[in-house]
């Protein structure tokens, strides 16, 4: 079979089985969702569609994922701090006259991220030279049940892995023929990439930039794939400019949220002996989520039998990507970070990390480049000895994350009812033309009032629905510091159109302070609405 129709087949069953995994996980409602829905979005996954709906119903303006109408009293948000993935957001935005009512994008993300995460592996590999099927079949199956992938559910923006397995590709081919074509479209996939989430912008950074240290430490020449880098690293920058990432600040905590030693190899979700997902090892005390990053079995067997069968090509291909493996390197010892953890012991504290580190809080995720380069480099090797072991692996590889693939389709069709009256609220909105929102987010402490948090995201799911002008918006980061104004919202004098919503935690403290109380509120559920 000659390299062409090699190609297509290759693609196109990696397409497939993308296509069809995305349908099996994410029931219809939510890769096409419109409001009216009888159940609640929870979690990051609420704060998302909110965010992004709202910014599809702003008028076009600079930045364009500035919405004015999100925590008016604060005088909008910057939507890309509530992980409103601005790629899809505003593309959907230009044809948001034939969407129905309620639409938002995080579910179609997540499908769209399942479809093209095996294709993404195919592309990877054949960057490395290898272009037969079965390898291909294999690693498209491996790559969509790594492990890591599909535990970020909730996370919709983040379940983009897919940019590290075509920057990884990019590399692979840049390293090799660079020419201006390649470059300037491995810059604009780094811009894309950086506007779905400024995380993994930063580690298809990385891997671009082990282009020129590798052609350096292979004695080619380098400074042009240098120079291209800047220009990827000055276009991404001057993008963040653009649209107003930058000068934002967060919570902090660079360390608390790292990766454990343990982790790749930990089997947390392996189905194949039964191990639990959750909980994860965790040294730190704040969870080990951000750092799972368990492997896989197929992916381990893969690199096992790989090393073991052709040692002298594994090492030989380690210098010839020396770059890319010092890149790797430096991407662990930063999801590790300062403070190492061993299972459930903390084994290194390294006190203090540097201030521009805080930036990044949720480090272990920063192994996800590691993974994918190890899954690539170990089906390289596998194939070096059978094809068919490849195919092998991949089923090992998609029989372990069986596990973790019910969960998120558990996840996906869950239909929580609501804890609001929402045909009451509905109504109400229907109406408004301002809402605000008591306790404003700043003023509730998360640790102690979860419940509240809660709350607080279903009403503002349910005023997303038409895009209604509210108060208050929960962000990751923020230009300056949010402050707690609700006694001066409370006692405000009820505009013309306003609806004023107070939650069981304040209202004690609130609804005493609202004029003229007794006429103009009443109790919808548990929530007392004035208006």
């Amino acid at each position: 079979m000659t390299s062409a129709p090699r190609a297509v087949f290759a693609y196109g069953a990696a397409l497939l089985l993308g296509a069809a995994l995305a349908l099996w996980v994410f029931p219809l409602d939510v890769l096409f969702p419109r409001a009216g829905f009888d159940w609640r979005p929870v979690g990051d996954t609420a704060q998302h569609i909110v965010a992004q709906r709202y910014l599809l119903a702003e008028p076009w303006r600079w930045p364009p994922t500035l919405a004015l109408t999100l925590n008016t009293q604060e005088g909008g948000v910057n939507t890309v701090f509530a992980d409103v993935i601005p790629l899809l957001t505003l593309a959907l935005k230009t044809i948001r006259g034939v969407l129905p009512p309620g639409f938002h994008g995080v579910g179609l993300f997540g499908g769209l991220a399942w479809l093209l995460q095996p294709v993404a592996a195919v592309w990877a590999l054949r960057g490395a030279g290898e272009t037969r099927l079965l390898p291909a079949i294999g690693v498209a199956l491996a790559a969509a049940s790594m492990p890591a992938f599909i535990g970020r559910f909730g996370h919709a923006a983040l379940t983009g892995h897919f940019v590290l397995l075509v920057a990884l590709g990019f590399y692979l081919r840049l390293v090799v023929r660079p020419n201006a074509a390649l470059w300037a479209a491995a810059i604009l996939a780094q811009v894309a990439t950086l506007l779905i989430h400024p995380y993994l912008a930063a580690m298809s950074l990385a891997l671009l930039g082990a282009v020129p240290l590798t052609r350096l430490l292979r004695g080619n020449s380098f400074l042009a794939s240098g120079v291209a880098v800047g220009v990827a690293l000055v276009a991404m920058v001057g993008v963040m400019a653009g649209f107003g990432y930058l000068g934002a600040a967060g919570d902090g905590g660079y360390g608390q949220f790292a990766m454990n030693l343990l982790s790749p190899v930990w089997p947390a979700g392996s189905g194949l002996i039964g191990w639990p997902w959750s909980p994860q090892l965790d040294a730190t005390g704040h969870g080990g989520w951000e750092g799972y990053n368990w492997l896989g079995f197929g992916l381990l067997a893969a690199l096992l039998v790989g090393v073991l069968a052709r040692p002298g090509v594994a090492f030989a291909g380690m210098r010839a990507h020396a770059g890319l493996v010092l890149a790797l390197f430096a991407l662990t010892l930063l999801a590790v970070s300062h403070k190492v953890g061993f299972g459930d012991r903390l084994i290194l504290d390294l006190g203090q990390a540097p201030g521009f580190l805080e930036q990044f809080r949720s480090s272990g995720r920063f192994f996800w480049p590691v993974a994918y380069g190890l899954l690539i480099g170990g089906f390289v090797l596998l194939a070096r000895i059978s094809p068919a072991l490849c195919l092998v692996a991949g089923l090992l590889q998609f029989a372990d994350a069986a596990p973790l693939r019910r969960a998120i389709a558990d996840w996906a069709a869950a239909r929580p009812p609501w804890t609001v009256d929402a045909p009451a609220l509905r109504d109400a909105f229907a109406g408004a033309q301002t809402l605000t929102l008591l306790p404003s987010w700043p003023c509730v402490d998360a640790a102690r009032d979860g419940d509240t948090l809660t709350r607080l995201l279903e009403v503002l799911a349910l005023a997303s629905e038409r895009a209604v002008p509210v108060s208050t918006m929960y962000v990751a980061r923020w230009r300056n510091p949010p402050v707690c104004r609700d006694a001066t919202l409370a006692s405000a004098p009820l505009a013309p159109g306003e609806v004023r919503l107070i939650l069981p935690l304040a209202q004690p403290s609130l609804a005493p302070l609202v004029p003229d109380a007794v006429a103009r509120c009443g109790q919808v559920g548990d929530v007392t609405l004035c208006r």
